[in-house]
């Protein structure tokens, strides 16, 4: 194998943990996952959360900081355990890849929103300053979309993106900071390269295997995958094709950006032997390259843990059922 070109930041493998993820998710995080991510041999976990969760009224500029004490947790579990915590808006003042709520404005287009956006990474850069950033980043913002005409074009984005960095160094000029691929994670952004921060990839593509199924994205109309050889819209995926949709990903790498793959995985319709067979694929080729990883999610219907898959021969895990086929693919990444 070549030299990997991802050296910027360490290979972090681990997790993605939701109980911030929405506002109706469970607000605490468990001290089992951190122990059971490390005892198995993972040093990183992400936390996907909602702005909602610790704002006053729906306010996006009201901030009630006695509301961000679960995200404290993660920290200091994080350091208890030696996991690396990635903190993230997966819904950020003014968007969100999810559709179940219209935001008041627009990240990409409203100054107040923006403003909203500085606001609450700049209250999380003075809340864990002195953290090291071995042991904390910022994930500024998940999955922003291709960029368009009519909608966020690259230069709102590298405006949003340049003004939040600036804000994060204000207060804390050491930490770590990251930002998600446009068009959903898939595209680099190396006009930000300037910048000294890390970009996040995805591990999701072809679709029609990773979500097969999944209502959200209309995956419950495709045809049952296979691997390698799927076709989705029009277009054949095999092992060639994926190594091509991360080239771009290991050439940013090598201008000494920090490249991470912070979600990948695959939803519990999709058949189990084609989800590893397709899964082996992309760990391998972010592993030649560098990159690490966090499956969506830990527990859940992506996860190593109560997934819901009707064709996997559980083991028990202190309670929940464990695909230890899965695990230990993991764990050969």
């Amino acid at each position: 194998m070549s030299e990997a070109a991802q050296t910027a930041f360490p290979r972090w493998r681990g997790f993605n943990l939701l109980e911030m993820f929405h506002t109706r998710s469970s607000g605490h995080f468990l001290e089992d996952d951190f122990r059971w991510i490390a005892d198995w041999g993972f040093d990183f976990v992400r936390l996907p959360t909602c702005y909602l969760r610790w704002v006053r009224d729906d306010d996006p500029l009201r901030i009630d900081e006695g509301a961000l004490e679960p995200i404290d947790r993660a920290v200091e579990l994080g350091a208890t355990y030696g996991v690396h915590v990635s903190l993230n808006l997966h819904r950020a003042p003014g968007y969100s890849v999810n559709r179940e709520r219209d935001e008041p404005f627009d990240l990409w287009k409203d100054g107040e929103a923006l403003d909203a956006f500085c606001l609450h990474w700049r209250t999380f850069a003075e809340r864990y300053r002195g953290i090291p950033a071995e042991r904390l980043s910022f994930d500024l913002v998940n999955e922003p979309p291709g960029p368009s005409d009519d909608g966020m074009t690259r230069a709102d984005h590298e405006r949003v993106v340049r003004a939040a960095v600036a804000a994060i160094r204000k207060e804390d000029p050491d930490r770590l900071v990251l930002i998600d691929g446009l068009r959903w994670g898939r595209d680099p952004c190396p006009e930000l390269a300037d910048l000294g921060i890390g970009q996040s990839c995805r591990g999701y593509d072809p679709h029609a295997v990773s979500h097969y199924g999944a209502s959200w994205v209309g995956g419950e109309d495709w045809p049952e995958p296979a691997w390698p050889g799927v076709e989705h819209r029009g277009e054949r995926w095999d092992r060639a094709r994926l190594e091509e949709a991360y080239a771009p990903w290991a050439d940013l790498a090598r201008q000494g950006i920090g490249v991470h793959c912070g979600e990948c995985g695959c939803f519990n319709r999709t058949p189990h032997t084609v989800f590893l067979a397709w899964f082996r694929d992309v760990l391998e080729i972010l592993g030649g390259h560098g990159i690490g990883y966090a499956l969506w999610n830990f527990r859940g219907s992506f996860g190593v843990l109560d997934s819901g898959r009707a064709d996997v021969d559980y083991e028990d895990w202190h309670g929940h059922p464990l695909d230890r086929a899965l695990l230990d693919l993991l764990r050969e990444f």
